[in-house]
């Protein structure tokens, strides 16, 4: 038999009962050492084979596991190879393991299974943002974010100055619109931070582990540092845009807009901004636009909108 049918006829068997090593061998007609190799290979590829020593000793598979489907229905198989294209492109370390997974997967169906599968396959298509991922680091990363292992990094900003050397204590990776980013301790700040992995010019292992606060959710810290702060702000101000309901959906789905909508009704919304968001984010992206919405309130924002769209037009006036 191939190696993948005695694996098979060993995990049929642990399903039954405990066995040693021994009993599976004279069953299987295998010497105990192949047994141990085979033993081996099933933890490798996910099964949680278990085993004492001693008298009374042998191999077992936990209860929770022998009621388990071993086999994927038609609805988990689509959703396994569409789900592997989301992870193309995006930088996700893991692209070769993804791939022998499904690979493993097409192998033990039946041709009406592959057939279904190949259809569902070709069916999706994502498009990622284009520029290279840093598939290495990301690996590193996330390695030592599951370990709390700490990180000497050499980080660039993006204002052009030169790297610096920081410690960080990596608390978990997000991606957010086509960008990975870290979340982790700061040494040198003494604070937690975020940091476009994209940056990272450098890692190295410090040899030292770290406490990951409990509950921390780096994609909530990521959130909670892009978007205003309303809650804390008392210096906030309403900005009223009328225009087209589709329009309206579109701003309101914005993650700075969706995030400070405070009332709207038909033709028109009203936000509440803080003054670094009101200045620095909303004419930018308010801009192309165009005439399709009209700033109501405040006079601030239209008169901001203004100047960024008379600069540009400066700018290329006589190009």
């Amino acid at each position: 038999m191939a190696k993948a049918d005695y694996m098979l006829s060993i995990l049929w068997m642990l399903k039954q009962r405990k066995r040693t090593a021994a009993e599976l061998a004279d069953e299987l007609e295998l010497s105990v050492r192949s047994i141990y190799r085979y033993i081996d290979a099933l933890c490798a590829s996910g099964v949680p084979v278990e085993a004492d020593a001693g008298p009374g000793g042998g191999f077992w598979l936990p209860e929770h596991f022998s009621t388990a489907p071993l086999f994927f229905n038609d609805g988990e198989r689509r959703a396994l190879v569409q789900a592997s294209a989301f992870a193309r492109g995006s930088g996700y370390p893991y692209v070769d393991a993804l791939d022998g997974a499904i690979a493993k997967l097409k192998r033990y169906s039946n041709e009406a299974q592959l057939s279904q599968m190949e259809r569902h396959e070709s069916g999706l298509a994502i498009l990622h943002s284009p520029g290279e991922h840093p598939s290495l680091l990301l690996e590193e990363l996330e390695v030592c974010t599951a370990e709390s292992l700490s990180l000497q990094m050499e980080y660039r900003k993006g204002n052009g100055t030169p790297a610096s050397s920081r410690c960080i204590d990596p608390y978990g990776l997000v991606m957010w619109k086509g960008q990975w980013y870290l979340s982790g301790f700061c040494h040198l700040r003494q604070d937690i931070r975020n940091f476009r992995v994209d940056r990272i010019t450098g890692l190295q292992r410090t040899g030292e582990a770290f406490l990951r606060p409990d509950g921390f959710s780096a994609r909530d810290f990521l959130l909670q540092r892009l978007l205003p702060a309303t809650e804390q702000d008392s210096e906030l101000t309403a900005v009223v845009i009328e225009a087209e309901e589709a329009t309206l959906n579109d701003l309101c789905s914005h993650w700075l807009f969706g995030h400070t909508l405070e009332r709207r009704s038909t033709g028109s919304a009203r936000f509440l901004l803080n003054q670094a968001a009101l200045h620095s984010f909303a004419p930018y992206f308010l801009l192309p636009y165009g005439k399709s919405l009209a700033i109501v309130e405040p006079a601030s924002l239209k008169h901001k909108l203004s100047r960024v769209a008379a600069d540009l037009a400066e700018h290329y006036k006589d190009s």
